[in-house]
């Protein structure tokens, strides 16, 4: 017999502070991605120092939007987070959630353990791995874990650890215009050509289909900058020193935006704004 198709992958990335009391959108379409009434979440709040706080909040609007159930997995260390019952309830998860808060933390206890290597079975699997801040920026490969805000990228003022590999060649940012971060994400892709930057503004997400193309959901804006082909002083700039980035491309998404991260170029936009009815699609829609 032919072997079955391989299931659809699916990453929910949220930008942080996303609306959790009114419609919440961006989680009701996370818990219809998990598979609605019939949706297991696992609520991952680690990264968080309000942990009860935030199991309770996540728990109450992820049941309000109908999903089945919800269950918590809230390892304190490396060693918790190798415990194969851990492993075994990401297993079951249709759905798996991960709070903000300290990306550093997340990164610390998960990569490389056996709860993290569940999650990346999930996502295989083709259950929906979501994220929020911290919860956003671990799903790439390699993350931003500290660094400064503002407007310049400025030379070594950040610091990158490794995540959890959900999506390759990346770099995620979260509240992108709300903290100013254009300079430091602009600073590591710059300094990496071979990796591509996304910013995501608060309440907004990317949601990224078999690691190729991601669609843009709610208030804000996705950004994704490419170096590739850019001019840079880093390899002879001093610490602190702005960076030169001549030639970089940065490609400025609303919602209704649908990005290719293979070949970096749009491929469709349907405009949002509540008084047009406009659909707009790229030649590249029609490509094979």
């Amino acid at each position: 017999m032919p072997d079955r198709a391989a299931p659809a992958t699916k990453l929910l990335i949220i930008g942080g502070a996303e609306d959790r009391v009114g419609k919440a959108k961006i989680l009701k379409r996370f818990v219809k991605l998990a598979g609605g009434k019939s949706a297991r979440i696992v609520i991952i709040p680690t990264a968080s120092s309000f942990q009860d706080e935030v199991v309770t909040a996540y728990t109450e609007v992820f049941t309000r939007h109908g999903a089945e159930s919800c269950a918590v997995v809230n390892p304190r260390t490396r060693i918790e987070a190798d415990d194969a019952a851990l492993a075994r309830v990401i297993d079951e998860a249709t759905g798996v959630f991960m709070s903000g808060g300290n990306q550093l933390k997340l990164a610390q206890v998960f990569a490389g353990t056996a709860a993290g290597d569940a999650i990346l079975r999930a996502h295989q699997r083709g259950a929906v791995v979501g994220g929020t801040s911290a919860g956003a920026s671990i799903q790439s490969e390699f993350m931003i874990s500290l660094g400064d805000e503002g407007i310049t990228p400025r030379q070594r003022s950040t610091q990158l650890t490794h995540g959890l590999g959900l999506l390759s060649g990346v770099i995620i940012d979260q509240h992108f215009a709300q903290r100013q971060r254009y300079g430091r994400l602009m600073s590591i892709v710059a300094s990496s050509p071979d990796l591509i930057g996304i910013g995501i503004d608060e309440d907004t997400a990317i949601e990224v289909t078999d690691s190729r193309e991601f669609t843009v959901l709610g208030r804000g804006g996705a950004y994704v900058l490419d170096c590739r082909r850019a001019l840079t002083d880093a390899p002879e700039a001093r610490t602190g020193a702005p960076l030169l980035v001549s030639g970089a491309v940065v490609h400025a998404l609303p919602a209704g935006s649908t990005f290719d991260i293979v070949k970096l170029m749009l491929v469709d936009f349907v405009e949002q704004h509540p008084d047009l009815g406009v659909s707009v699609t790229t030649a590249a829609s029609s490509r094979p």
